[in-house]
This record gives structure tokens, sequence and C-alpha cells, in this order.
């Protein structure tokens, strides 16, 4: 494991926690917007992170090399997003004839979007973030006593 591996990780983690934080966002946003561009009430996102392969070898297989006492000359993995998904479950129905996207029965369909989950996703987004943002501190402050061991 190189010098800066620990750096380039948490930084593979901020990235991917600042879009769920984003994605986040862009669905509380939109909790109420009963029309999209489709015509359709807006689907909750949600993003899909996966570990990112280093020349082909997993975090398992790094692992267990670690722990055998081996050395892996592949570079730290991390996280990467995999990609941005709709949830499927289908839009919440709602009695309101008064509604200017009601239908004949007089029901609103309104988006898939709870904002208490949606709350519950950014605080625990957040708390990652904040988790690799000491995981980078932690580490510059051991490279910093490294260097000073050196003089």
């Amino acid at each position: 494991m190189g010098l800066f591996d620990a750096i380039d990780v948490a930084g593979t983690g901020l990235s991917a926690e600042r879009l769920r934080m984003d994605v986040t966002a862009g669905n509380l946003a939109n909790a109420q917007t009963t029309q999209g561009a489709n015509g359709q009430p807006y689907r909750r996102r949600e993003v899909v992170l996966q570990e990112a392969q280093a020349d082909g070898q997993s975090f398992g297989a790094m692992l267990d090399t670690a722990v055998a006492g081996g050395s892996s000359s592949s570079p730290a993995n991390g996280v990467q997003v995999a990609g941005i998904v709709e949830d499927q479950t289908p839009p919440r129905r709602v009695y309101d004839p008064g509604h200017p996207d009601a239908d004949a029965q007089g029901y609103v369909s309104l988006p898939n979007v709870n904002p208490v989950t949606e709350m519950v996703d950014l605080i625990s987004a957040s708390r990652s973030y904040e988790a690799n943002v000491t995981s980078m501190q932690t580490a510059k402050t051991l490279f910093s006593k490294t260097l000073e061991l050196l003089r």
C-alpha cells in the first residue's frame, strides 16, 4: 500500500457520499412534483455504490493477502458509483378532487418520496462524509509525524 492510498480511498468515499447527498436533496426538492417531463409523478432516485476494482483484485483478496503477511502491489480500491436508479415502488394516490392533476375519480398520483426516509438517508450520507474527512485528516497527521521522525 502506497503512502497516499489512504487519502485516495477517502477521496473516493467523499465523492460518492457527496453524490448521495445531492440525489437525496433532489428527492426532497421533488417530493410534491406531480408531473415531470414525462407527464408522470417524480420517482425517488437512489445512488448505487460498489467497490472499485483495482487490477481485478477485490478488497477481500487484498485483505487476505495483507493478513497472511504478504504485500500487495495493487493500489487500494475505494468506492465508485455504479449508477443512479429510480425506485420502482408505485406512486402514492391521494384523494384530492380539487387538485389540477387529479384524475377522473379525484385521485392525485404523488411521488414515492417519503421525507422522513430521505432525511435519514441524508444524515447517513453526511455522517459517512464526515468519517471520510476524519480518515483523510488522520492520514495527513500520520504522514506529518512520519516526516518529523525522518528529520
